[in-house]
């Protein structure tokens, strides 16, 4: 058997913790060295990169998503809208959803957040129309092609308009269909081992979308096979509203009545919570994905993010779908993070490092994931390199400072595992410019109901 290849990253411009300054040693997929300013690797090397001119930066973890809503970016019926008018306007664009606007949609979403330095994905996708029963297995092949490591969420949506909830009858599925699919998918995708590539949540879709049968059904599910779950909670108000007209009780209330209240389980925006409801998160370990542009673009609010990571709640980052911004940018995620969450903390809780963390070791722990978000010997060789010789960082002084503040948005490479995905600025072994042209033909045809 072959020996793996070592490979030095020699001497970065800037990095999260000056103690690796002379960079680090990678073996296969591990980083096995960190090295002091002016070390040198303590084994023979095959190669070495010269990163002098990058900050180097733990691959970033895109905690919450929806692959397929890049399809529906800046979609006219959607403009200007808050969550609930937003929601109902595309669930019946959505509806139409067929195999290849999947396919094409995941590879989009996956090299676009791939270019902004982002290694790890988790994608909530929740609609599983007539014909598209296959959506999740479609999207592991495309993040398998492009080698970028995902947490895939098999979403549900069981609540209709004549149930009760807010999406269209034809929109969502018997509750038997959906656990017999959850379980086929992690039978068959999630891979429980140290360096998976592919893992396997499930994600009923929000207090408004399922039952409380399926809520708890999906519980024991994850349970069993000892698998995350994930949700939508306290976006809104009117979701509160909803919980509280339909289950007579508040969002954090209900998803205790459901078994969801421990630390497998990781929240999308988590905003409108009380001083006792946070309480209660921090103490089970709850995860919260916060998503800043989405919060900004829907006018939901602001999540109170230390408040949460003070109770004990790991706090990541999420780029979330054609709501965030409508765009899936990572690096530009995170200086959002810092500028809504400096609102409402101020300058000095709320540092370049604070939001690097969550967008890193934060989004790892949301995911249950121990093995990546981090640069130190045994993890994962996930790594993104920046350079800093765009017009808007001329006359930069701190180069890791300003990576965030003067708005990075395209990483010079990405790895992987070990592996280059993303080389002088471009994904390896993808024509972007001709997925770029059937998207924009797919998601022409998906607007007018083709």
């Amino acid at each position: 058997m072959q020996n793996p290849n070592t490979l030095w990253i020699k001497q970065p411009l800037a990095t999260l913790n000056p103690a690796y300054a002379g960079g680090l040693v990678i073996t296969g997929n591990r980083i096995t060295e960190l090295l002091a300013s002016g070390q040198s690797p303590s084994v023979p090397v095959d190669e070495v990169f010269d990163a002098s001119q990058h900050v180097l930066l733990p691959g970033l973890i895109n905690a919450h998503h929806h692959f397929y809503q890049t399809l529906t970016r800046a979609h006219p019926v959607a403009l200007n809208k808050e969550l609930f008018s937003w929601l109902t306007s595309l669930y019946p664009v959505w509806a139409r959803l067929q195999p290849e606007m999947v396919e094409v949609s995941t590879q989009i979403a996956l090299a676009e957040l791939l270019l902004s330095g982002c290694s790890t994905a988790s994608d909530h996708h929740y609609l599983f129309p007539q014909g598209l029963e296959g959506a999740i297995d479609i999207q592991v092949e495309q993040a398998q092609r492009l080698g970028v490591r995902v947490h895939l969420t098999r979403g549900s949506m069981s609540l209709g308009q004549e149930q009760g909830g807010l999406p269209p009858q034809s929109t969502v599925q018997r509750e038997d269909v959906i656990i017999a699919d959850s379980e086929r998918l992690i039978l068959r995708h999630h891979d429980s081992s140290e360096g998976a590539m592919v893992r396997v949540a499930l994600a009923p879709c929000s207090p408004f979308s399922v039952s409380s049968d399926l809520m708890k059904m999906s519980a024991e599910l994850a349970e069993q096979h000892q698998v995350q779950l994930h949700t939508h909670l306290a976006e809104t108000h009117d979701e509160t509203a909803f919980c509280q007209k339909m289950f007579g009780m508040r969002p954090v209330d209900y998803l205790e009545s459901v078994g969801w209240l421990s630390n497998r389980v990781w929240l999308a925006h988590g905003i409108h919570f009380n001083d006792q409801e946070i309480g209660r998160l921090g103490q089970a370990g709850v995860g919260i994905a916060h998503c800043p542009s989405s919060n900004m673009l829907l006018a939901s609010g602001q999540c109170p993010t230390l408040d949460l990571e003070a109770a004990g709640c790991p706090i990541g980052i999420g780029v979330d779908g054609s709501a965030s911004n409508d765009g899936s940018n990572m690096i530009t995620e995170v200086r959002q993070a810092l500028l809504l969450q400096r609102l409402r903390y101020g300058a000095q809780k709320i540092t370049h490092q604070k939001v690097l963390d969550w967008a890193t070791h934060g989004s790892a722990a949301c995911l249950g994931r121990d093995d990546i978000g981090d640069i130190a010997v045994g993890k994962q060789a996930d790594l993104a390199f920046f350079r800093l010789d765009d017009i808007q960082f001329a006359g930069a002084g701190d180069p890791l400072a300003a990576l965030v503040l003067c708005g990075a948005h395209r990483a010079d490479r990405m790895m992987v595992a070990g592996r280059w995905r993303v080389t002088d600025g471009a994904v390896c072994g993808l024509d972007v410019e001709a997925l770029k042209a059937r998207q924009r033909e797919l998601a022409a045809q998906l607007a007018v109901g083709k």
